[in-house]
């Protein structure tokens, strides 16, 4: 008799964790984790096992789909975010009920949906699969593997009757829950479209129609919670993330948001010990570190009110932004925040930097446009650079592109970054003009 298939579904070659924490390797050679630990306990544990070939070409996909909709099993290892291994196991849950097994190393962190599957963990602190490391791998995987291979799939469990017949009755709730984003979506965008003067009112209304539907709080919660952030007040964004469900409060988006909103209100230094908290958890990204270099210069300019040190948290700020623009160069809003930052430090080479990083800027800003010609931030992105630069005449012609109906939040935080701006500009008729640019930035405010 045949042997059971059990195709595997992994990442290839040596890929980057992007993490830093203690006990999480800085790259994992997925060849020598297949070599010394999926490979043989699969075939220790009585399954032919087989893996594509990273180097197929353009008929991989066909082969792949087979593979994933005809062996006996699948076992997908998601230590790392990879969009191919996540439509593989998509493609798997859809052809077949049950055979899928998710597999990754202790210190992985799956996306927020493949996060609510159950999956079986290995430790894996050394990424060369080294034969000490991959001999605890396979121990930890060996005693559950067959018993995870029985899960049954989320698609079959989750639609009644697939795919021979879908019980339509039983999906009634699902039609009254695509009905309820709908009319959601319809009415997020009247309030974008409403008067500027409407919209807090009309946040609220939304508020209390919806914010406690699961059918939003599970699929547009985001969505809510920026409507909140540009039309309320920060108090009420942290009441709104304070009525969440544990799981939700959880999500990364979630947690960035609520420390963004406790610096707002006076809380940085809690802010950062979250957000440093949440990196350890979940990982550095661009705005994370964007984030953190925020509650770094909010806390500089606390102590600048205050007549108290500074320096300290300035330079903070500084290797926070650095970070998050050297981890994702077409951000903006790490970079953008360096040159004013490096000027008033004063440094040896920061004038240099400050010029240089503000290419990365124009050029990260020309990109953004390109995906997102909406985006209310570039605007007044492109405004701060010019006050970097010095650019008179540019930044009084880029005051026009400002939204005039743009929610006060962002126009504060830009005016505090556009002062910096101006006390660090060395020729005092370019701050003279400076400031009359500024007067009209602040004239766009509402209150």
């Amino acid at each position: 008799m045949d042997k059971f298939v059990a195709f595997m579904v992994m990442p290839f070659r040596r890929k980057p964790t992007g993490r830093n924490e203690e006990g999480v390797p800085a790259q994992v050679d997925f060849e020598a984790l297949w070599e010394r630990v999926h490979e043989p306990l699969l075939t220790e544990l009585g399954f032919q096992a087989v893996r594509a070939d990273s180097d197929l070409g353009a008929l991989v996909i066909s082969r792949m789909i087979q593979g994933l909709t005809l062996s006996d099993f699948v076992v997908a290892d998601v230590s790392l975010p990879n969009s191919n291994v996540y439509y593989e196991v998509g493609v798997r849950h859809a052809a077949q009920r049950t055979g899928c097994a998710l597999v990754a190393a202790t210190w992985a962190q799956p996306v927020f949906d493949l996060a609510q599957i159950r999956r079986l963990e290995y430790p894996l602190p050394d990424g060369d699969c080294g034969e000490v490391a991959a001999a605890q791998a396979r121990d930890a995987l060996r005693g559950r593997l067959k018993e995870q291979l029985m899960g049954s799939s989320p698609v079959f469990e989750a639609v009644p009757g697939y795919p021979e017949e879908v019980d339509t009755e039983a999906m009634a709730p699902y039609h009254t829950a695509i009905a309820t984003l709908s009319q959601f979506q319809t009415d997020v965008r009247a309030i974008q479209l409403s008067p500027a003067g409407q919209r807090a009112a009309k946040t609220r209304e939304l508020i209390a129609r919806y914010g406690d539907r699961p059918v939003i709080r599970e699929s547009a919660v985001l969505k809510l919670l920026k409507l909140i952030e540009d039309h309320l007040t920060w108090e009420d964004v942290l009441a709104y993330i304070d009525g969440l469900p544990a799981n939700l409060r959880g999500h990364p988006p979630i947690v960035e948001r609520e420390q963004l909103a406790l610096a707002r209100t006076g809380k940085a230094a809690p802010a950062v010990a979250a957000l440093e908290q949440l990196m350890h958890r979940a990982g550095e990204s661009s705005e994370r570190m964007g984030l953190l270099g925020g509650r770094y210069k909010d806390l500089m300019y606390e102590a600048m009110r205050s007549g108290l040190a500074y320096k300290g948290y300035l330079n903070k700020a500084i290797e926070a932004y650095e970070r998050g623009m050297t981890l994702n160069l077409n951000d903006y809003y790490p970079s953008s925040n360096l040159p004013r930052l490096y000027r008033l430090r004063g440094r040896n080479g920061d004038e240099e930097r400050a010029a240089e990083v503000t290419t990365v800027v124009t050029v990260a800003c020309r990109a953004a446009l390109a995906r997102n010609p909406g985006d209310p931030w570039i605007p007044l992105t492109r405004l701060g650079v010019a006050f970097d630069r010095g650019d008179v005449e540019l930044a009084r012609e880029l005051i026009f592109e400002i939204d005039p109906d743009i929610p006060d939040k962002p126009l504060d935080t830009t005016i505090r970054d556009l002062e910096t701006s101006v006390q660090v500009q060395k020729e005092q008729e370019i701050r003279t003009q400076l400031r009359d640019v500024l007067a009209s930035v602040r004239a766009l405010k509402k209150s």
